[in-house]
């Protein structure tokens, strides 16, 4: 799957970079929304977000990839809409090691016995920033 846009520029990069926390958007089978905060990477011009596998927003995802993505500071809006594909096995080396020095966090650690982490890659199809789409 390729991405429709370019990146931002350089200064979304570094808050995506910087900043710890994003608002996922995902779409319920009734589809109303679901929302929750969650921690991320930025990487390969994806956006990068770990789970359980049997988290709501991946039984979202599993039905409807369409996702949104906003960052919390609504003065600045950086918000993304993409496609979120479910990596199961196989997560990117960088990745991991990005999740690791970002929050101190091994994104491929199960979190409990019998659970399996989700590597939700998402590819962006439009950016929302101060209000206006790219």
């Amino acid at each position: 799957m390729s991405d429709l846009v370019n990146e931002p520029g350089p200064a979304v990069i570094l808050r995506l970079a910087e900043e710890k926390n994003v608002w996922l958007c995902t779409v319920r089978p009734d589809g109303s929304a679901h929302v929750t905060p969650v921690w991320f990477v930025y990487q390969s011009s994806r956006w990068w977000i770990g789970s359980d596998h049997s988290s709501v927003k991946v039984r979202n995802i599993g039905k409807e990839p369409r996702v949104s993505l906003a960052l919390e500071d609504g003065r600045f809006p950086v918000v993304a809409e993409g496609d979120a594909l479910l990596i199961r096995d196989g997560f990117p080396h960088g990745v991991v090691t990005a999740f690791e020095q970002k929050y101190g966090w091994d994104v491929s650690a199960p979190t409990g016995p019998g659970s399996k982490r989700v590597l939700l890659e998402v590819h962006v199809r439009r950016w929302l920033l101060a209000g206006t789409a790219q």
